[in-house]
């Protein structure tokens, strides 16, 4: 076979490729026994009708193409290995030649996996900061919990005020005309919460139970309703009861009711505890990012388009997953965002750029550091994915043998190794 590569840019190379007759005679043949086996042909038993007859049935095209099929792969993967590379991606198949008395000849361009110069990822200089738990955090998280215990109790000759919750009749007008959706009858609105068109809460502040008041706004010119869209509406509110936090005592025996501690004092150790477990957590999880995020950026690299695309391609197809998990399309989730899916895309394109040159930086350091993958560590890597997706680990196996991921199973193992060790790397 012979092999010629033309570097097109940065990224892109056409190779062209030259398979001998006598190779595509061979293919042929197999060609013909396999589809003399899948057709039918009367006065034939399967498998047995001669090759003219195969092709008078249907047509030499499709005897050369299956050929094709047979061939191509196989010079395409001897290409690559011969030219050294590594490609992204399916390629671009251009036939050239394709004939029963001549060689195969075909182009195909491919786009090439950069090459990763790697900078400073040792010693590198992170600080870790872990923010201190103070005495105001654990009192805002004490009232925190007091208000989630706190009950709404009916407040008599009271004026409306932020955080109250107000029981309430209203009927919305469009220049005079009431409008369809603009009606609620014993609605509980709390006052604050912005859950209403902006400006509809602030004009209910200081009203009282039992008192009638008019509320005039404009609908935002974004509004998901589209014939409501930047009109102007009119309603009348009626305010029944007023409602109002109120707080339980912050004693031994509010520590009782909301948790499994007996004392004040040992629950506000708890949540000290717990505090100082998250601020810890997040120091870590920010000294990690950190730590990558300066190996990365120390790395040169020019990423092609086309990895930018398909990593986009993932993070939509994993929002997408994430949203009919909460019972919303992303059809409906574009409309209801007034976004198209070009938007979408840019939104998705800073960060996809950045995963692909992580991943990246990563494999060239697991190439440079001459890191494996034992079996314990895969093992691993099988327990975690069961754990995470809530399976078994044979499951797990299963699937994976099913799409042949395994490759993309010891990648994984061997990226996070190269994590690792930038993070332990890290100069102390």
């Amino acid at each position: 076979m012979k092999v010629t590569a033309e570097r097109i840019d940065n990224h892109k190379t056409v190779l062209n490729l030259e398979v001998p007759q006598a190779e595509v005679a061979k293919a042929l043949e197999k060609a013909y026994r396999k589809l003399a086996n899948q057709v039918n042909i009367p006065g034939f038993r399967k498998g047995k009708a001669p090759r003219k007859v195969i092709e008078m049935r249907i047509g030499k095209e499709a005897l050369l193409d299956e050929a094709f099929e047979i061939l191509a792969p196989e010079a395409y993967g001897k290409a690559l290995a011969e030219q050294e590379i590594d490609p992204v991606g399916r390629p671009e198949i251009e036939v050239v030649t394709l004939a029963e008395d001549q060689p195969l000849v075909f182009k195909a361009t491919v786009v090439k996996k950069p090459e990763v110069t790697l900078g400073q990822y040792k010693e590198l200089a992170i600080e870790k900061t872990v923010a201190e738990v103070t005495e105001a955090d654990i009192d805002s998280e004490i009232e925190r919990n007091r208000s989630r215990n706190a009950k709404m109790v009916v407040v008599e000759d009271a004026e409306l005020k932020q955080g109250d919750l107000a029981i309430i009749d209203f009927k919305g007008f469009i220049d005079g005309v009431p409008f369809e959706g603009g009606e609620g009858k014993s609605y509980p609105l709390e006052i604050g919460s912005g859950s209403f068109i902006p400006g509809f809460e602030d004009q209910l502040v200081g009203a009282k139970s039992g008192e009638e008041r008019e509320v005039k706004v404009s609908f935002p010119e974004d509004y998901f309703v589209a014939e409501l869209a930047g009109k102007e509406a009119a309603f009348t509110v009626n305010i029944h009861d007023i409602k109002r936090k109120e707080l339980p005592e912050l004693d031994d025996e509010f520590a009782k009711e909301t948790s499994e501690f007996d004392t004040l004092a040992e629950l506000k150790a708890d949540i000290k505890n717990r505090l100082e477990q998250a601020a810890e957590a997040k120091a870590e999880r920010e000294f990690r990012t950190a730590a990558i995020k300066t190996a990365v950026d120390n790395a040169s690299l020019d990423v092609p388009e086309v990895m930018i695309e398909n990593q986009i391609d993932t993070m939509i197809q994993d929002f997408d997953i994430n949203l009919q998990q909460r019972g919303m399309k992303l059809d409906k989730y574009l409309e209801y965002t007034k976004m198209d899916m070009a938007a979408l895309r840019n939104n998705y394109r800073d960060s996809a750029l950045y995963n692909v040159k992580t991943d990246l930086v990563l494999e060239a350091i697991v190439k440079a550091e001459g890191l494996t993958a034992n079996p314990e560590e895969m093992q691993q890597e099988i327990a975690s994915m069961a754990a995470n997706y809530q399976t078994t680990a044979e499951e797990i196996v299963k699937v994976i043998r099913q799409t042949g991921r395994f490759q993309a199973l010891q990648d994984s193992v061997l990226r996070k190794k190269a994590a690792q060790l930038v993070i332990d790397g890290v100069a102390k």
